[in-house]
């Protein structure tokens, strides 16, 4: 009986570790989380151009490469917007994608475990 617990418990530790393991594996890396949903029209362009897209900014040398290329990139999809009659906004994002000043909370800025905290 204690042999069969040893085992049970064994097993139960190594799924888990296996589990996590896996979770890890999935969770997207810090530059997937920045770009995906950034591009400009992500939603009317398929995966591949999505990865050739981020793959020539990456590739781009200057600030003013990477602001020609978004500029292009910018037009063509508010053209297939049209093409397609979908709505897209009329500015892209500012940054091609990178966090921007403000862009989220810093250390402080949330409401903590509180929830309701009044000061």
């Amino acid at each position: 009986m204690k042999r069969l617990l040893m085992v049970s418990a064994l097993s139960a530790v190594l799924s888990l570790s296996t589990g996590i393991a896996l979770a890890v594996d999935q969770t997207p890396t810090q530059e997937q989380t920045q770009t995906q949903g950034q591009v400009y029209g992500s939603q009317i362009m398929t995966r591949q151009e999505r990865i050739e897209y981020r793959a020539r900014m990456r590739t781009a040398k200057t600030d003013r490469e990477r602001a020609q290329i978004r500029k292009e990139h910018h037009e063509q999809m508010k053209e297939r917007a049209r093409e397609r009659g979908v709505t897209l906004p009329d500015v892209p994002p500012a940054s091609g994608g990178r966090m921007g000043s403000g862009g989220g909370m810093g250390p402080g800025a949330g409401m903590g475990m509180g929830g309701n905290n009044t000061h």
